[in-house]
């Protein structure tokens, strides 16, 4: 056959259609190892029994900024002890003046409200503005079982 004469050479293959995603699974978990491994929390060894809180954290900066109110009612930066009417000096020598640096304001659950208010009046009158308040992060509570179910059975 002239001009018909059509040459098979063994590598027409059928095409595939599917996506390899073994090299992206791969590349995931070598990123979660990295992030579990590398990331630091930056913790401060004041022992504060928090309350649990159910809202969704925000993010923290570098080098965060903790006021702690203890459960007797005495304040440290970071884990220094300070002094109330020494919390606003302290602070100004912690940020090097800076008012806009976020101050994370952690409080033992047993603290009174108008002492803890009362710290953030301390801080609002040394001009810190940015406050945001720790608590520890908890899981929102199971669901109650169906009217009439046995306790301990899902609905």
């Amino acid at each position: 056959m002239a001009g018909g004469i059509r040459e098979n050479h063994g590598d027409d293959l059928p095409e595939n259609h599917e996506i390899n995603v073994t090299p992206f699974i791969d590349v995931m978990l070598v990123l979660l190892i990295i992030f579990m491994v590398a990331a630091p929390l930056a913790t401060v060894d004041v022992n504060v029994d928090l309350p649990a809180s159910t809202a969704t954290p925000a993010q923290r900066p570098p080098e965060p900024l903790y006021l702690t109110v203890k459960e007797d009612l005495s304040l440290s930066i970071g884990n220094d002890v300070v002094q109330r009417d020494q919390l606003a000096s302290a602070l100004e020598r912690t940020t090097g003046g800076n008012k806009d640096t976020r101050v994370f304001l952690r409080a033992d659950k047993s603290v009174d409200y108008g002492q803890f208010m009362e710290v953030m009046n301390l801080l609002r009158d040394a001009g810190y503005l940015k406050i945001a308040l720790v608590g520890l992060e908890t899981l929102p509570a199971p669901a109650a079982p169906a009217v009439g179910a046995p306790a301990g059975t899902a609905p």
